[in-house]
């Protein structure tokens, strides 16, 4: 009888180790996802509420076959244990996924070079009715 080999792409979850347990905690809990900088995602466990900061770690992200997978963190958990993967790198393949991956590997830090510009009097708040462009409101001047 012949196989058909499947021609389909793993998916980044698929690239991660990772057991039953793990698997629980990463649906059950709630999760954030922020990019800090070109392939690196700070990952929030956000069902801490106030604490939730404290649960909070930056995952590197590297390209595997074509594939954006979650390679590295910085919590305890994936830097004392080779063996498993972490549950804040299986919550960014699982839950943030295809969309957080690849906007952590388009990330540049072009976008945030306009903040410049505010300190040079060229923002766009001149233009805006009462409310500061987004780069003075990140900064915190107003217009």
């Amino acid at each position: 009888m012949a196989t058909i080999e499947s021609s389909r792409q793993k998916s980044a979850v698929e690239y991660l180790n990772f057991g039953a347990k793990t698997s629980k905690r990463v649906t059950w809990e709630s999760w954030e996802f922020t990019i800090e900088a070109p392939h690196l995602v700070r990952v929030t466990n956000a069902s801490y509420g106030c604490e939730k900061d404290n649960h909070s770690y930056l995952v590197g992200v590297e390209d595997r076959d074509g594939v954006l997978v979650p390679a590295e963190c910085e919590c305890p958990a994936d830097m004392y244990n080779e063996e498993y993967d972490c549950k804040h790198k299986v919550a960014l393949a699982a839950v943030g996924g295809a969309v957080v991956l690849d906007a952590a590997a388009a990330f540049s830090h072009q976008s945030t070079e306009g903040d410049e510009s505010i300190l040079a009097g060229e923002c766009d708040c001149t233009t805006l009715s009462d409310l500061p462009c987004w780069p003075c409101y990140r900064k915190g001047v107003r217009a």
